[in-house]
């Protein structure tokens, strides 16, 4: 594979270059990554999409698909033998915290461009999504090697703006969804936790492998604010003036609570939870995903 746009820092690829993504699945030959189901078959089962072409049988087009992009994919299908991953960004305006490359959305477009390419490189099917209130675009999973620079390019145009419902928007990005998936979701997940809980319930259930980069700016950890300020909600504009001294506490306690309570929600569904500080390296939320699923350095 060419060298990776600029969205991933040479530094950056050098300490990642040696990894391995990983199903969890592959005795089962759910998903397998780099290696071939151990249990040989006759099955054959639709793997991805791709855009539509002259020539490409009409009775293979998803017009499901059709239906919420008013474009034409046709269903691709092979041995059911590669890991097949779709990478979910939030891009609501809450994604904006932070300044310059540190903003919660800037650290997220790393994390998945970093993994769309380790995917792509060990010839694995990479698909992307944005969404805010709903999905605002979806690029179909594919493991040509040139597919990364669409990939990158589409986050690199992406901009934190507007509301989100992540529940909705995901929802919308597995109706989409065909066979036993990696799912990973790049979120700073202020969303009602129950809803989101149920929806990684749903994608379980469906046999999905997920996995979610809690993304957070230390100052939503950390509260370090000392003087009196008018807080501001990014998504509804609605604004609050308090004192950080007197409701640091009380902040930390609810965060943490809300925090926590994903994690474990995650740990009970069998979905991996990362938290992703953008005050730390990329490299070590990569890492922390890769090393509970197995990956190899």
């Amino acid at each position: 594979m060419s060298a990776p746009p600029a969205i991933l820092n040479p530094d950056l690829v050098a300490k990642i270059g040696n990894l391995k993504i990983r199903a969890r699945s592959v005795v089962d030959g759910v998903l397998t990554g780099l290696h071939k189901s151990p249990h040989h078959g006759s099955s054959i089962e639709f793997a991805e999409h791709k855009e539509y072409s002259p020539g490409d049988e009409i009775r293979h087009i998803d017009w499901r698909a059709y239906a919420r992009f008013d474009r034409y994919y046709v269903k691709k299908f092979e041995d059911e033998t590669n890991l097949r991953a779709y990478l979910l960004v939030d891009g609501s305006a809450s994604m904006g915290y932070g300044e310059g490359e540190r903003t919660k959305l800037e650290y997220a477009k790393v994390l998945a461009a970093a993994l769309a390419y380790l995917l792509l490189r060990q010839q694995d099917a990479a698909g992307m999504a944005a969404f805010r209130e709903r999905l605002d675009f979806y690029i179909p999973p594919r493991a040509a090697t040139g597919h990364y620079h669409e990939l990158a390019a589409a986050l690199a145009g992406l901009a934190a703006d507007g509301k989100t419902k992540l529940v909705d928007a995901v929802e919308q990005a597995a109706e989409l969804l065909r066979g036993r998936n990696l799912v990973v979701v790049f979120s700073d997940f202020f969303d009602p936790a129950d809803g989101v809980l149920n929806l990684l319930a749903r994608l379980r259930a469906r046999k999905n492998e997920v996995a979610l980069f809690h993304v957070l700016h230390g100052d939503e950890l950390d509260f370090p604010f000392d003087a009196l300020a008018e807080f501001e909600d990014m998504e509804d504009g609605s604004r609050l003036l308090a004192d950080p001294d007197v409701i640091r506490r009380e902040y930390r306690a609810v965060f943490g609570e809300f925090a926590a309570g994903l994690r474990q929600g995650c740990l009970a569904h069998g979905v991996d939870y990362v938290l992703a500080r953008t005050d730390r390296p990329p490299e070590t939320a990569l890492l922390s995903l890769l090393q509970n699923r197995g990956g190899e350095p």
